[in-house]
């Protein structure tokens, strides 16, 4: 069984775009998922990459921002590529079957994340109250 459940951030703003042919919805972002343990007095994040198809893509492209609090439900994909060096990547993303907003209605507290290159980044949530649902 490869079930991926999460509460994470977004990290970056969703992409989107549509399939050729029958045009599917397809949206892509990364997340940070706090780890439950402090090193050297700072909180540790991982970060993956997310896929996700369908309507569901169009709702969290939509409606969804850098710093967005979800739920995040789905499974694990891994694959590799040859970088232009000639050395193999491991890739590990995270395809999702259901993504739900979590950020409470009218919040405005910042979280800091730190990314990959260790450069701390305030995040700030977004107002849903435009969200029809």
């Amino acid at each position: 069984m490869n079930k991926f459940q999460c509460v994470a951030r977004l990290t970056k703003d969703p992409t989107l775009i549509f399939s050729e042919g029958k045009g599917m919805a397809i949206v892509k972002f990364g997340i940070a998922i706090n780890r439950r343990f402090k090193r050297e007095g700072q909180p540790d994040a991982d970060f993956l990459n997310v896929t996700q198809f369908g309507k569901g893509a169009e709702a969290t492209a939509n409606y969804m921002t850098k710093g967005s609090l979800i739920s995040l439900s789905g499974s694990i994909q891994t694959g590799s590529y040859t970088n232009k060096e000639g050395n193999k990547v491991y890739t590990v993303d995270v395809i999702a079957d259901e993504v739900n907003f979590l950020d409470k209605k009218g919040e405005k507290s910042t979280t800091s994340v730190h990314d990959e290159t260790g450069i701390e980044d305030e995040i700030t949530p977004i107002d849903d109250g435009d969200i029809p649902f």
